[in-house]
């Protein structure tokens, strides 16, 4: 399956900020847990991924590539060419721990209301699990498809959904536009 479509790095930042101020312990993993399952849930509902991320098969768990680069960055304290690491920095820090800080309140316009929600859901149902629950839940089929740090096809996680016939109907029309 093509895939339809491209990571908005300004886009996840802000939905790294809402995801941390949304969830009990913003450490990478559940940030990362919690933009899988939302990018899940916006997937089967409205036919695309939040932030167009793609998500790599860690150890512990589906990890959005696009989203855990700008974590590490910070992380880091990268400097990127065109200063995109300063808004970075701006939006939020990361402590010793793995946890994100945020330092200001997320930019709601760069996330629509579709996109809110389905980060709202996914805050609701696993923002305070724990660390063990999300790596279990997140073992699932898809996870399953691709080999230690490899891509997982979005095909992977279109069949997860039960709309799986529909979705893929849907991108393979949107990749031809």
């Amino acid at each position: 399956m093509p895939r339809p479509f491209s990571f908005d790095r300004d886009k996840a930042l802000e939905a790294i900020i809402y995801v941390a101020r949304g969830v009990l312990q913003p450490t990478f993993h559940t940030i990362s847990k919690v933009l899988y399952f939302a990018d899940q849930k916006h997937l089967r509902d409205f036919g695309r991924l939040i932030c167009g991320d793609h998500y790599v098969a860690m150890r512990h768990g589906p990890v959005p590539s696009g989203a855990y680069d700008l974590l590490k960055y910070v992380r880091d304290g990268a400097v990127l060419p065109d200063g995109f690491a300063e808004r970075l920095a701006a939006g939020f820090a990361v402590t010793s721990e793995y946890k994100v800080q945020p330092r200001r309140e997320p930019v709601l316009d760069a996330l629509s209301e579709s996109d809110r929600s389905a980060l709202d859901w996914a805050i609701d149902e696993y923002g305070s699990r724990s660390f063990k629950y999300l790596t279990d839940v997140s073992h699932d089929a898809a996870w399953r498809s691709a080999d230690e740090n490899d891509m997982i096809e979005l095909s992977a996680i279109v069949d997860l959904q039960p709309n799986a016939a529909e979705l893929r109907e849907h991108l393979e029309l949107e990749a031809r536009s």
